[in-house]
């Protein structure tokens, strides 16, 4: 029997709310599938800056590093400036973790929460890999002539060809694997007649990868053009690769067409260590306490967990349960107006295991 061992950070807001509904649906699909797991909490998060003014132990990244995954809930405090815990807790151990790949699948399930008209379930249903540790978000900059009218900021994008390479060789891999299409299809989403320098490795890297995946079918489009296409033309795709701030901006626009960050779960993919799974709506405070945030997301989330860590049959449960409670129970993805508590919502999936 195969026994694991989960890091658990329950994070700011509704975070804890949903990750307890998350783990009890966990355990019941490893309890059904015969397997175990154990967790260990961590309090890493707004509370604990404002308490400590700590973002992050020095301890931290060792610790993690020795679990087979990591469940988040959500980072966010309305009390800490915008970008402290951000950076300090959610860059830092992507970075540190060399959690260097995005996985963003985007699935509408139900029609009624798609705000595309006549678009439905086969129409929207692919992925975006985002890479996940350089670009723009490396943080590289300077500024001249600062607080003066003759100010300049530069923010540097900073690409490297190992880095664009292993994103890219990712992505052909996971679309031989899981694409929907036939033949598979690897669309690169970048902005090459402007954005010359980065984006010529990008491309480059991407076309040379490509002969060696002869099975794959390979498309490129400009990022305004994604965004475009994936309001009018969404069952184009079938798996899209793209840097860390184009990754950024169109899953958040994938989140809605396939019913709202209610249902939206992401990954922070380390193939070869310990990656990171997580809702991708944030830590919602305003619904605090009240037992009503969706923890769907979180649920799919920890289905996302187990599939990564190798539990192949317990993740198509839980993904199967989502669907049946999306399709039949559930009135509205948005909180508080589910039809069900946030506890509810966890027991519901639990019985369609």
């Amino acid at each position: 029997m195969n026994n694991y061992k989960i890091a658990v950070i329950g994070g700011d807001g509704t975070g804890p709310e949903v990750v307890r509904e998350a783990l009890k649906v966990m355990a019941a699909a490893a309890q059904k599938f015969d397997f175990k797991y154990e967790t260990v909490d961590y309090d890493f998060g707004g509370a604990r800056y404002l308490k400590t003014n700590e973002v992050l132990p020095a301890s931290a990244i060792g610790e993690l590093s020795t679990f087979d995954s990591i469940l988040l809930g959500a980072i966010g405090h309305p009390d800490v400036k915008p970008g402290i815990l951000e950076k300090g807790i959610l860059l830092k151990l992507r970075f540190d973790l060399n959690q260097y790949i995005n996985l963003r699948p985007v699935q509408l399930f139900d029609e009624r929460f798609c705000p595309l008209k006549g678009k439905g379930p086969e129409d929207i249903n692919f992925t975006v890999v985002r890479e996940n540790s350089e670009g723009l978000y490396k943080g590289l900059g300077s500024f001249e002539n600062k607080g003066t009218k003759d100010e300049i900021a530069i923010q540097i994008s900073h690409n490297t060809r190992f880095g664009v390479e292993r994103c890219v060789r990712y992505a052909y891999e996971y679309a031989r694997k899981y694409g929907r299409k036939d033949p598979k299809q690897l669309t690169l989403c970048g902005k090459t007649n402007v954005l010359t320098f980065a984006w010529d490795l990008w491309e480059r890297t991407f076309n040379e990868v490509a002969k060696e995946y002869k099975d794959v079918k390979t498309a490129y489009a400009h990022v305004d053009a994604i965004t475009m296409w994936f309001v009018k033309n969404p069952e184009w795709f079938d798996v899209i690769v793209t840097d860390n701030m184009f990754g950024d901006i169109i899953t958040d626009l994938a989140a809605m067409i396939q019913g709202g960050m209610g249902i939206a779960a992401g990954g922070n993919i380390n193939p070869d260590g310990v990656s990171m799974f997580e809702p991708i709506g944030g830590s919602a405070p305003k619904y605090t306490g009240q037992n009503v945030i969706n923890p769907l997301a979180a649920v799919a989330a920890g289905a996302m967990l187990f599939r990564e860590i190798g539990e192949d049959k317990a993740a198509s449960s839980i993904e199967k349960s989502i669907r049946t409670v999306v399709t039949t129970k559930i009135k509205d993805l948005a909180a508080g107006k589910m039809g069900y508590s946030t506890t509810e919502v966890g027991d519901l999936v639990v019985k369609y295991l």
